[in-house]
């Protein structure tokens, strides 16, 4: 059990200090990386949502046995931008520099895999 709260900690404290910044370099991302930004309401809804789920993260860590379920969403969060970048280096829409970018979140999809099976190795235990 403390294994998934550390994981779901860190996972959210380091979602809010990556995510945080991008409300404020939206003009930023365009002059480095062109063309700019022509639809900045789905820049800052991807913001957003994102942003929830950092706070998801820690509603999981406070009871991540009550919050299993939650567990494997989580997973699926990490998993859709890690298989979006993915699919897009095999489409050559992307370069592996900027793929890169994706690695936390494949490590933080295997670590809440890890956490989901021992807080039910966990949840059985204490049930028997």
């Amino acid at each position: 059990m403390k294994f998934a709260k550390v994981v779901f900690w860190i996972a959210g404290v380091w979602g809010i200090l990556l995510l945080t910044p991008l409300y404020f370099m939206f003009d930023l991302i365009g002059r480095q990386d062109p063309p700019p930004i022509t639809h900045p309401q789905f820049y800052y809804a991807f913001v957003s949502a994102a942003m929830v789920w950092q706070f998801v993260f820690f509603v999981i860590a406070t009871d991540p046995a009550r919050f299993r379920p939650m567990i494997l969403m989580s997973v699926f969060e990490k998993l859709g931008y890690v298989l979006t970048v993915v699919v897009l280096y095999l489409q050559g829409r992307t370069t592996p520099a900027r793929s890169v970018t994706a690695l936390p979140d494949a490590v933080l999809a295997v670590l809440f895999v890890v956490a989901f099976l021992r807080v039910g190795s966990t949840k059985n235990q204490s049930s028997v």
